[in-house]
């Protein structure tokens, strides 16, 4: 017998890669849906000041509306040179939410005078996992490294192609030059679900 978790997001990118977490790990009779599977709910807009408030807010109002145990992540960039903006904002930098080549354009046009050495930059991941009973868990995956002058690659999204990992398993490509298995072992989504993994098996 399988037990449904709501992702609750419409990513599907998200949705693969939570679905990727959950069978790396062996977890067998988890089954991973998203917003588009279940009847639609009114979501909350996302008005915490942390990745870690909007994150539990979100798996919060999943699990109170379909019933499920429900995972949410709210994630992001945080640039150094930018006081750790765009933040929880990053997907609605440019005005529009997400809009990722704007939301590139617009910071790098703000990065244009920052010279290399001042680009440090860390993708941020909270996951916050909801179940049934009320039992509540919230991680924090985080990813360090810097921003380049002009994107590259195809894979990945949001800032992923402006991204270039500090991890020496990315060899000096950005973030949407990584197959998704590599992504998935160093990314700041991939550690944070991983943390997660522990209170998955325990459904």
């Amino acid at each position: 017998m399988s037990v449904s978790v709501l992702l609750a997001s419409r990513n599907t990118k998200k949705l693969r890669e939570l679905r990727r977490v959950v069978e790396g790990a062996g977890l067998t009779g988890i089954d991973v849906v998203g917003l588009d599977e279940v009847e639609p709910y009114e979501e909350a807009p996302e008005t915490g000041a942390t990745f870690e408030e909007n994150a539990l807010a979100k798996a919060r109002d999943g699990a109170a509306a379909t019933g499920l145990a429900c995972v949410a992540d709210d994630s992001g960039i945080e640039v150094d040179a930018l006081n750790g903006m765009p933040g929880v904002l990053s997907a609605r930098w440019s005005g529009t939410h997400g809009q990722d080549e704007a939301n590139v354009r617009l910071v790098l046009a703000q990065l244009g005078d920052v010279p290399a050495d001042r680009r440090g930059a860390g993708f941020v991941s909270a996951c916050a996992l909801v179940t049934v009973s009320g039992d509540e868990v919230v991680v924090r995956g985080e990813w360090r490294g810097r921003i380049i002058d002009a994107p590259r690659g195809e894979q990945g999204f949001g800032y992923d192609p402006i991204f270039v990992p500090d991890d020496e398993v990315a060899g000096g490509r950005t973030a949407a030059e990584l197959s998704a298995v590599e992504k998935d072992a160093i990314s700041h989504r991939g550690k944070a679900l991983a943390l997660l993994t522990p209170a998955l098996t325990r459904l």
